[in-house]
């Protein structure tokens, strides 16, 4: 399909191969969306075998230059976006500078760059927001060999952390949890969605499921994998059996 722009003076402007330099671009963020991903599995790893602080730190460092990418080319993907729809909008006599005037926008994107913007970025929340649940998960200790989380009962540990393994779907333990990132709560993948679908075809929105959670509106697009919960629940079962192992 032909992406020719006819400009006032007669002149025609093509912008395939526009639209091909943001499929290309486009390619390039969904690699550091998979090397972020990675990163946060690894990250996990070094918790979950306690090799922590600064083997987690060079991988929070890794996360950080991953958003800083992922950030540039959001920017030059804005600029040369924004550029085409100024072209269409003003309809100029002449042909412009297209390289001229992405690269003109995308200096001023990055001129207002500041580290606080990569610290939002989705994927690095996420990354954040997994350590802290994996470290709670197992009682990880800090790096002055200080416990990070309060010893309690362990009777009562162990109840909480059960309750915490079930869907409030199912009333089951999760085999795929993820997160609502909006309130927090987790659910059994396939059940979550199910219900999703469900409430979607009786046009109606979708209250989160956990009893006395006043979040209304559960999407989709809000749901993350939580693999800190999922390797907690792996954990569990496989103390659960060594012990029934042990036993028999």
């Amino acid at each position: 399909m032909s992406n020719d722009f006819k400009m006032p003076g007669g002149a025609r402007i093509s912008f395939n191969s526009v639209d091909s330099s943001l499929s290309s671009l486009k390619n390039c963020q969904s690699y550091i969306n998979t090397g972020m991903d990675i990163a946060t599995h690894v990250a996990l790893d070094l918790v979950e075998s306690f090799n922590d602080v600064e083997d987690v730190n060079s991988m929070e460092k890794v996360m950080i230059e991953y958003a800083a990418m992922d950030r540039e080319l959001n920017h030059y993907m804005r600029a040369i976006e924004e550029t085409v729809n100024q072209i269409k909008r003003e309809k100029p006599e002449n042909i412009p500078d297209l390289k001229s005037l992405v690269h003109e926008k995308f200096t001023a994107m990055e001129s207002e760059n500041s580290d606080s913007d990569l610290q939002k970025n989705e994927k690095y929340v996420y990354f954040k927001d997994q350590l802290k649940l994996m470290r709670k998960q197992f009682c990880h200790k800090s790096g002055n060999g200080e416990e990070a989380i309060e010893q309690i009962d362990e009777d009562i540990a162990v109840t909480q952390s059960q309750m915490n393994f079930i869907c409030p779907i199912t009333q089951m333990e999760m085999k795929r949890p993820v997160r609502n990132k909006v309130c927090g709560h987790t659910y059994e993948e396939d059940a979550i969605l199910k219900f999703i679908q469900n409430r979607k075809q009786q046009k109606k929105k979708v209250r989160c499921p956990k009893i006395g959670c006043s979040h209304s509106d559960v999407k989709g697009s809000d749901l993350m994998p939580d693999e800190a919960l999922k390797r907690a629940i792996d954990s569990q079962n496989k103390q659960s059996w060594s012990t029934l192992d042990e036993t028999l």
